[in-house]
């Protein structure tokens, strides 16, 4: 995928030559060949058009069509051609994508100038950010570096430890050196970088089997930490392809001489449309479809529509005519793709076919089409043009529009339906000048045809996932390029309108602006969702709600209003972002702007898409998530074979094992080099140490084979409702390692201390010279026996399971070798044979009932390190914001029935709480957000005005106000009267003192 050659034909000094890709330069003339190659460079098409698969790329397995560059700029009407990547990439071929087809210009090659080669092309820029990522900027990982400094901060007193005792001896400088290196490489594990990887490994593993595909391993731990889920709607919560449910067309009142619709015509058919079935010609002609090796390919909606008109398209053969001199002739071989009425079409028998084609445009909401019909006696040419219904409308003749357009729009989009605008514009022009003309010289002046009412279905998956993952907390978005009420439908439909929050709907009026000069919003009432399709597991309405930070509504807004706000209102995007959850009529750019607003209020951002216009956002999120059939695509870090979102809790419940995992992982190295500190410690005091093969024994048979199978236990079956931690230095980690290490020391010096009191005990004895060093010491035997046993109890312990892993019993590989392993130490420690006596430079402890001792005593440690965590993990409860918050609501709602410990830590919670409302340290940026707006969205009263049915009237029990002498003005339209209101962005009265 990386690196591929092959030969390509090349226009130099006038001749076509064949060379290898590998000798591509900038500005080379190359051959685009009919179909069935893959191309190794960037280049800019020059003539005809060519049809490729760009999957490899998008993750869009859909055929694009792209076109040659004309001298005009087509979207500005004014100036010189500017060459830009993003703006012009209808005309680009890019490296890595299959060439399906191309069309001849009668007879001539189709070329392209090569402008990006090797890294610099855009596959080669993807490619180069997955060898380099860039740094994921996670918590978790930050304190790990912070902890591994804290452990070399512990080596480095153990080095300086070791100089003092081994200066006072008198060793020699040698010796020093290599026993004070030693200590620094037990202290901080070289092996920790591998352990650490073992728990993404195994994760990507898993979902591979799964048919999700990781790119980036990196990511996985970070998908343990997502908070919030963005998803397209079209093709990722709803089926890719749509039903044609009706169309509507637009004729002339006879009595009152304006527009209006015609009744719903439940089929394409000509009868009883106006302008000659105008409408029907405008849906058969004006799309991007092409015949690949006798198949119909393109766009799903364009071939659902085509396919109810009854029409037929060939593909012409491309060869030069006798009429290739003339207009018409010319006009044939640029773009040979012919279209037919069906048979029994009694309006029109004439043939058409495509002189240019204006492709979609996510930004520009609409493709168009210039038609014409060569064969006719007057030959002339119609544009036709479709797409959002605001958009057509926009650039239709306000004379051509029903007056009751926008209701009929916004009363098919309330249901769910989606909608396509036709409409045309009669061309005054040859074929020549159409070929060359500016788009938005000719996407003007139109005249309303229609519209086109097709049925988006909801996938059988997404309500469980939605409401899956509402349970476990995880905030769910919808971003579309589709109508804002269509997308609150289907919001509604699979859960993220929630039946329990009110709705609100966040426009503006483009042609009223306030004292500052600013587009004025409006805000309105929505209905929510209904209750009968939630599952009532996943409602906010049990006690683990109390502890959660939450917004109490629901916002919705559009990709228009979404840009007046960043613009104009930018004071208020991070308060939007955390409180709107349905983003309609997003453009690509605004899906990416959106990603990255979450992500500057501390979200952990996962993105769902299925389409090309989604790659912005699928790079720019901590988690991006492709729906495609590419196995390889690299449009994001994830890819999944399996078009529907149930692919998400997967991610998250793999990540969340692997963040789990490598916790726990760590802790454990962390723990294995601590202990080996504190026994190694001991040793030096006496001048001794283990022997190399008591390390060999620790490091290789105890120690690497439990990293190695650490990370098999799998993940949960569910998503639990509180997150895992992503602090490795929280109070609560610490307190543990700690605590742990000073049960293993207590153990080890005890029985250090117990071996010397002996009264078979040998003291150790230095030898004399340093050629044949003897470490071998009963009070290293003693140590050696109960720091095995602790390795042992250190990776049972960290092996976390529930709610995030499963218990370690599923990990069959981990529970074998934790038995096997205890089997061996107490042989060992307890009935040592001489060939390990040997092996292990043993100095035998002679009696039995001490060798139990040794056991006895690490049985004890192992029962009190178990223990302290169980209550490190309790006490450790009432510390997180979350807990705080719980306290703070039984504090003050239920204060008689507390007990005395619950009300002093209700009253800590309150002022945690205050805390979070002032402090810019306090907690994650956008919970102190959701603390200050989550309760009502009185925050955006002072720049919005409510519309007639003002349903965000506050009451005096719910919100505390009182007018203010110099306040902001407010209109109240439902009375009529100026009221002045002032209120405290939101504050929960449950909260205040």
């Amino acid at each position: 995928m990386i690196h591929s050659v092959n030969e390509v034909e090349v226009l130099r000094e006038g001749e076509c030559k064949v060379i290898s890709s590998e000798d591509l330069v900038v500005g080379d003339i190359l051959i685009i060949p009919r179909h069935g190659c893959t191309l190794q460079c960037d280049a800019v098409l020059l003539n005809g058009t060519v049809i490729v698969n760009e999957s490899m790329l998008t993750g869009e397995s859909v055929p694009i069509t792209k076109v040659a560059l004309t001298g005009i700029d087509e979207d500005n009407t004014h100036g010189e051609v500017r060459f830009n990547f993003d703006k012009h990439s209808k005309h680009i071929l890019f490296c890595g994508t299959g060439i399906l087809q191309t069309r001849f210009y009668g007879g001539q090659y189709v070329k392209a100038v090569v402008i990006r080669t090797a890294y610099s092309t855009l596959k080669g820029q993807l490619v180069r950010s997955i060898m380099y990522p860039k740094p994921v900027d996670f918590r978790f990982t930050r304190d790990l570096f912070r902890f591994v400094i804290f452990l070399a901060g512990i080596a480095l007193c153990g080095f300086f430890y070791t100089i003092t005792i081994m200066i006072i001896r008198g060793n020699d400088i040698g010796k020093i050196i290599i026993r004070s290196l030693d200590i620094v490489t037990v202290t901080v594990p070289p092996a920790l970088p591998a352990a650490m990887s073992v728990g993404i490994l195994n994760s990507k593993s898993r979902l591979s089997k799964k048919k999700i595909y990781c790119i980036s391993p990196s990511t996985i731990n970070t998908c343990g930490a997502i908070n919030v889920c963005c998803f397209d709607k079209t093709g990722t919560l709803t089926e890719d392809g749509l039903d044609f449910l009706m169309m509507l067309g637009v004729r002339t009142s006879s009595s009152q001489k304006t527009q209006k619709f015609t009744s719903e015509l439940q089929q394409m058919d000509p009868v009883g449309l106006p302008l000659i079935s105008e409408l029907v010609k405008a849906i058969a002609t004006c799309h991007s479809l092409t015949r690949i090796d006798g198949k119909l390919n393109g766009d799903p909606l364009d071939l659902i529509l085509f396919n109810q008109t009854g029409w037929t398209i060939e593909e012409g053969n491309g060869e030069t005519s006798e009429q290739s001199e003339t207009e018409t002739g010319l006009f044939d071989t640029v773009q040979p793709s012919i279209l037919r009425p069906p048979a029994n079409h009694r309006y029109d028998s004439k043939e058409y076919t495509i002189l240019r084609q204006f492709t979609f445009s996510s930004s520009l909401q609409r493709m168009s089409v210039i038609v014409g019909a060569p064969d006719a006696e007057e030959p002339k040419l119609i544009l036709y043009s479709k797409g959002s219904p605001e958009m057509i409308q926009s650039l239709c003749r306000p004379e051509t529009v029903p007056e009751d357009y926008l209701e009929v729009v916004n009363e098919y989009a309330q249901h769910g339906y989606r909608l396509i605008a036709v409409a045309r514009k009669s061309l005054d022009m040859g074929y020549a000048k159409a070929s060359k003309i500016a788009r938005g010289v000719v996407e003007e002046g139109l005249e309303m045809l229609g519209l086109v009412v097709l049925e988006n279905r909801v996938k059988p998956q997404t309500l469980g996932v939605i409401n899956q993952l509402n349970r476990a907390r995880i905030r769910t978005v919808m971003v579309t390029g589709d109508n804002l009420l269509t997308g609150l439908s289907v919001a509604r439909e699979c859960g993220i309108i929630r039946p329990d929050k009110k709705a609100f709907l966040i426009e503006h009026k483009n042609d009223e602006k306030d004292d500052r000069g600013r587009t004025k919003l409006t805000i309105k009432q929505s209905v929510s969702s209904s209750e009968d399709i939630i599952d009532e597991g996943s409602f906010v309405t049990d006690s683990e709600s109390k502890r959660m930070i939450d917004s109490s509504y629901h916002l919705a807004i559009s990709g228009p209003t979404f840009a007046v706000i960043t613009h104009e209102y930018p004071e208020l995007l991070h308060k939007l972002v955390c409180v709107c959850d349905v983003f309609a009529r997003m453009a690509p750019d605004q899906k990416k702007q959106l990603v990255n607003t979450l992500q500057d209020v501390e979200y952990t951002v996962a993105f769902c898409g299925d389409g090309a216009n989604d790659c912005a956002a699928l790079k720019a999120a901590h988690a991006g998530v492709s729906l495609s059939e590419a196995e390889a695509s690299i449009a994001a870090p994830f890819t999944s074979k399996i078009a529907d979102i149930s692919c998400v809790p997967e991610v998250i419940r793999e990540g969340r094992a692997a963040l789990v995992t490598s916790f726990g992982i760590f802790k454990y190295m962390a723990g294995y080099s601590l202990t080996q500190f504190i026994s190694i410690m001991q040793l030096y005091w006496l001048a001794s140490n283990l022997t190399d093969m008591q390390f060999l024994y620790i490091d290789l048979f105890l120690i690497t084979t439990s990293a190695l199978v650490f990370g098999y236990t799998p993940a949960c079956d569910h998503l639990s409702s509180t997150p895992p931690p992503t602090r490795l230095l929280s109070l609560g980690s610490i307190v543990s390692i700690l605590g742990q290490l000073c049960i293993i020391a207590t153990s080890q010096i005890s029985i250090f201390v117990a071996t010397a009191y002996q009264p078979w005990f040998s003291p150790y004895t230095v030898p004399i010279g340093d050629d044949d060093e003897d470490k071998k010491s009963m009070q290293g035997t003693a140590i050696f026996g109960v720091s095995v046993f602790q390795y042992i109890a250190l990776a049972v312990i960290y092996s976390k399971g529930a709610p995030y892993r499963q218990t370690i019993f599923h990990n069959l590989l981990f529970v074998i070798l934790i038995v096997v392993l205890t089997v061996v130490n107490l042989i060992i420690v307890l009935y040592p044979p001489t060939f390990i006596s040997v092996f292990l430079e043993y100095d035998d402890i002679p009696f039995f009932e001490f060798r139990l001792l040794i056991v006895m005593v690490s049985v004890i440690s192992i029962f009190l390190m178990a223990r302290q965590k169980t209550l490190v993990k309790r006490t450790a409860r009432p510390i997180s914001y979350s807990n705080m918050i719980e306290a703070a609501h039984n504090y003050s709602e239920e204060e008689d029935r507390l007990s005395l410990y619950d009300r002093i830590t209700g009253c800590c919670s309150w002022l945690k709480q205050k805390k979070m409302r002032g402090d810019e340290n306090a907690g994650q940026k956008f919970e102190r957000t959701l603390v200050a707006v989550g309760a009502e969205p009185i925050w955006i009263r002072s720049v919005a005005r409510y519309l007639p049915a003002d349903p965000m009237r506050p009451s005096a029990s719910s919100l505390s106000l009182k007018p203010k002498a110099n306040g902001t003005r407010v209109v109240d339209e439902t009375n009529g009267n100026d009221d002045e209101w002032e209120s405290d962005g939101g504050y929960d009265p449950h909260m205040s003192p």
